[in-house]
């Protein structure tokens, strides 16, 4: 069991170091929750594309059968109108690749979310006072170097997805468990009344 040696130069200096862990871990648990929202949110983007793209299709091909079977000048500009649309968002899909940045998205949170269960075990041994300091900040900054890679090689996060995290996070409590659900998991022994 390592302690700290009894003269530390700031008697308060693990409580600072605390309070910067926090601050860290807080940050973190919000870029995680981002990340995931911005997957969300461009998964969702894509699926209507590609369901807006379907029914384009169909009335681009109903508009060439009006032209085959009856009025051809009105299913003429339908089909134009529609099939420029269709262009656009063809050419928008090819160039912007929606499914390979929320998959980006979605690799930067579980990397994150790494990095988010450290800290929280940082703050554990912290708090357990078996840690010295100096070990503790040293994690500390292997975290932070660690923490900046994975930005670094992430794709940038949305106002509206840091807001959907937001909402989940403070409004939906997501990441948050009761003793209860957590007993619900656990088998009976290990249960906290």
């Amino acid at each position: 069991m390592e302690q700290d040696s009894p003269a530390d130069p700031n008697p308060n200096a693990r409580t600072i170091l605390e309070a910067q862990i926090r601050e860290c871990f807080g940050r973190v648990v919000y870029s995680h929750k981002t990340h995931e929202k911005c997957a969300d949110i461009l998964l969702a983007r894509l699926s209507r594309i590609k369901l807006t793209q379907i029914i384009l299709s169909s009335i681009t091909t109903a508009s060439f059968l009006v032209i085959l079977f009856g009025t051809r000048q009105v299913g003429a500009l339908i089909g134009v109108s529609i099939s420029a649309i269709l262009l656009v968002l063809h050419a928008y899909t090819k160039n912007y690749d929606l499914g390979e940045l929320a998959q980006k998205h979605r690799q930067a949170a579980a990397d994150i979310w790494l990095i988010r269960e450290e800290y929280i075990s940082l703050l554990t041994d912290l708090r357990s006072g078996r840690v010295t300091l100096e070990k503790l900040s040293a994690k500390r900054d292997e975290l932070l170097e660690r923490l900046h890679a994975i930005y670094s090689g992430a794709p940038s996060t949305t106002v509206a997805a840091y807001r959907r995290a937001q909402k989940a996070l403070q409004t939906e409590e997501d990441m948050t468990f009761s003793d209860a659900e957590i007993n619900a998991f656990l088998p009976n022994a290990l249960h906290r009344d």
